[in-house]
């Protein structure tokens, strides 16, 4: 079996698993969505949707995010982890979004990767959720999973999702990223997978209820 066979089936079990493909983390605007995705780096999309509500009430608009104090809004996503770092990238983000793009988040990885605190797996959610183009978050879940299903075989998230990309058919590519995540919370958990009830334990290469 090829890899580019073994990707098909693992999108066609997922998608009867998992047939409500979403972002975890919720979001009313694709500026919204950036700092929410921003605010998930070492810390739960859980935690980040307690603590978005109130952000997003005190700065509705772009402008109120390029006018904020770092202060203020460090008081209110403290407990998301790294808050100092956090606070500085949202505020210098939002005005590079105003004085370099208009005003609007941009649509592609190259130049959302230019704004602060952006990388690859943040720019990839942008362009796939808000901007339904082609893309591959390459988190933890993302990272493991495929490499015990025998569809990548690195830990590096750019190889990673260079290497999906490759087998992944693409207008499946961005919600298979999103079962994923749901199949790695709910069944193929860290440390004590529940391999008896995968839906692609079947054609996983790891599973071992194939010996």
């Amino acid at each position: 079996m090829t890899k580019k066979e073994r990707a098909l089936l693992c999108v066609e079990a997922l998608k009867k698993e998992y047939p409500e493909a979403v972002c975890s983390l919720e979001a009313g605007n694709p500026l919204e969505l950036l700092i929410a995705t921003r605010l998930s780096a070492q810390c739960t999309d859980a935690r980040v949707n307690l603590v978005t509500p109130e952000l997003f009430e005190k700065y509705p608009t772009l402008e109120d995010y390029c006018n904020a104090k770092v202060e203020d809004i460090e008081k209110i996503i403290h407990s998301c982890g790294f808050f100092r770092a956090k606070a500085k990238d949202i505020v210098t983000m939002a005005n590079q979004i105003k004085n370099d793009f208009g005003g609007v988040v941009p649509d592609t990885i190259e130049k959302l990767t230019t704004l602060s605190g952006v990388g690859r797996k943040t720019a990839n959610l942008i362009v796939g959720d808000v901007y339904k183009k082609p893309a591959v978050v390459a988190d933890t879940h993302l990272i493991r999973i495929t490499n015990l299903l025998g569809l990548t075989d690195s830990k590096d998230p750019f190889k990673v999702e260079i290497q999906l990309k490759k087998i992944l058919p693409e207008s499946e590519s961005n919600d298979f990223c999103h079962r994923i995540v749901f199949h790695g919370r709910a069944v193929c958990v860290a440390r004590r997978p529940k391999c008896e009830i995968c839906c692609m334990k079947e054609f996983c290469k790891n599973s071992p209820l194939k010996k």
